[in-house]
């Protein structure tokens, strides 16, 4: 091959894949980039105000035996980010065992994360 077909050659072949990359893509929906959002800060709430008690990440384990690890949380049978809402918002024993307030935001954000911790092959630490 002469030099400048192999020249173009290869500017072709460089070429090709910024071409077919450039194509249309999908637009991510605003709900599912304010779910990702939310569940972003719920994982960095969780680390910082949570992890003292809990196990937080997928296949961590509580500093705190007697505090569910949030994967154990997340795979409990009918648990919804709804219920986890709920829960948080009426049933947790806070602040008295936590020593602070979850404010309302945060409480979406903590459930969506959790709820992402949901595995169908998740077999229960106890």
């Amino acid at each position: 091959m002469t030099r400048p077909l192999l020249l173009a050659a290869l500017t072709i072949t460089l070429a090709l894949p910024a071409a077919v990359d450039a194509g249309p893509r999908p637009a991510r929906s605003k709900a599912t980039a304010a779910a990702a959002v939310r569940i972003k800060r719920g994982l960095a709430f969780a680390e910082q105000r949570c992890a003292a008690c809990h196990g937080v990440t997928r296949n961590s384990s509580s500093p705190n035996p007697e505090s569910p690890t949030f994967e154990d949380i997340a795979n409990r049978s009918g648990l919804t980010s709804t219920t986890l809402r709920q829960f948080l918002r009426d049933s947790h024993n806070y602040p008295e065992a936590m020593d602070f307030k979850v404010e309302r935001e945060r409480i979406r954000d903590l459930a969506d994360y959790i709820v992402t911790l949901r595995r169908t092959d998740y077999k229960p630490t106890i």
